[in-house]
């Protein structure tokens, strides 16, 4: 007992010491310099950013729970992330400029979440995508029997610390880079590990298949959009490994120019796996991510004891009327209304 309350005044010194770095860091970069790809209106829902602060203090990360609750948008800037949150002994130690700070914290963030188990299905050596353009971190080490991951040759001292919704964070000891004080007035501070790129898959073969199966699953019109806008599909987003396609009975757009038939298709589709039980486990009005840039969708539930979600407000009517390890087909009630033909109509 007595060496657990030896250091009950790290508490109040770790917490004014991130409130303090919170503040200089919002205050030194205004709204407009944060990254084109952040959460809608730059907000994520209060209770999953709460947990997530709890979570973070009951494990002894006090600095980032702090600045995870006053700020969250200086770590999470894209609709799925990964938090490596830092040890609060390893970050209160580091005495250095808002900026440079700010860059440290967004270096631990990549822009998709991850579970462990996400983690050890990759390659050693695999690159990771930051919240820093061009910046990444690698998977260094990987030892799927013990279940461990080194990554910049650090090891994660917390795996699964917190994973809801779009959200996954881990723990770490120290930090992905060193800080240098040579270096740090050097805007390129950062310095990425040589790592490799994911091997992009021939996802071709993939689609055919989901193709034909909305074909003869009831969704013929919806097929046929798809089918008609695969290449651009392919081209666009050619490391798109896994998808949940919404998928109405009628397509009433199918005669429609391509540009036109190409947004409505891809405002059907996420570019992540959600089967209807992880659907239901967002927060309320979460938002997710279409293949249209910066088009989100709203998840809503009934708030009853048959759940029905809905999507933007259209019912999930079949969820799961398709199924495989990298995409899901939902049956929605009708099409969903893309804003602008919306608001022209």
């Amino acid at each position: 007992m007595a060496a657990s309350c030896s250091h009950w005044w790290h508490v109040p010194i770790y917490f004014f010491m991130s409130v303090a770095l919170a503040v200089v860091v919002i205050t030194s970069f205004p709204s407009t310099q944060r990254n084109d790809y952040a959460f809608p209106n730059q907000t994520i829902p209060h209770e999953l950013s709460l947990r997530a602060f709890r979570t973070l203090k009951q494990h002894g990360f006090n600095v980032i729970a702090t600045l995870f609750q006053i700020s969250p948008e200086l770590l999470l800037l894209s609709p799925q992330s990964t938090i490596f949150a830092i040890q609060d002994s390893a970050i209160s130690n580091i005495s250095v400029p808002p900026r440079v700070m700010k860059q440290l914290l967004q270096y631990h963030t990549v822009v998709s979440k991850l579970s462990m188990q996400d983690l050890l299905g990759k390659s050693s050596n695999t690159c990771l995508a930051t919240s820093i353009p061009e910046k990444n971190v690698a998977i260094t080490k990987i030892d799927p029997k013990d279940r461990s991951i080194d990554i910049n040759n650090v090891s994660l001292s917390h795996p699964d610390l917190f994973l809801e919704g779009p959200l996954s964070i881990h723990g770490v000891l120290v930090p992905f880079t060193s800080l240098n004080p040579q270096e740090i007035d050097d805007l390129d501070f950062i310095h990425s590990p040589l790592c490799a790129p994911e091997t992009p898959p021939n996802n071709r073969p993939e689609w055919i298949r989901i193709i034909r199966k909305l074909g003869s699953n009831g969704f013929s019109s919806f097929a046929i959009g798809l089918h008609s806008v695969l290449d651009g599909i392919i081209r666009d987003y050619p490391e798109l490994n896994s998808a949940t396609i919404l998928a109405p009975p009628e397509l009433g757009f199918v005669a429609s120019p391509s540009p036109v038939l190409e947004r409505i298709v891809r405002y059907h589709i996420l570019p992540k796996r959600y089967s209807h039980e992880e659907l239901a486990s967002l927060p309320d009005k979460a938002s997710v991510k279409t293949l249209v840039p910066k088009r989100y969708l709203e998840i809503t539930s009934s708030g009853n004891a048959t759940r029905v979600l809905a999507i933007n407000g259209v019912d999930i009517a079949t969820p799961e009327v398709l199924s495989a390890k990298m995409f899901v087909v939902h049956g929605i009630s009708h099409a969903l209304e893309f804003p602008e033909l919306a608001n022209a109509s």
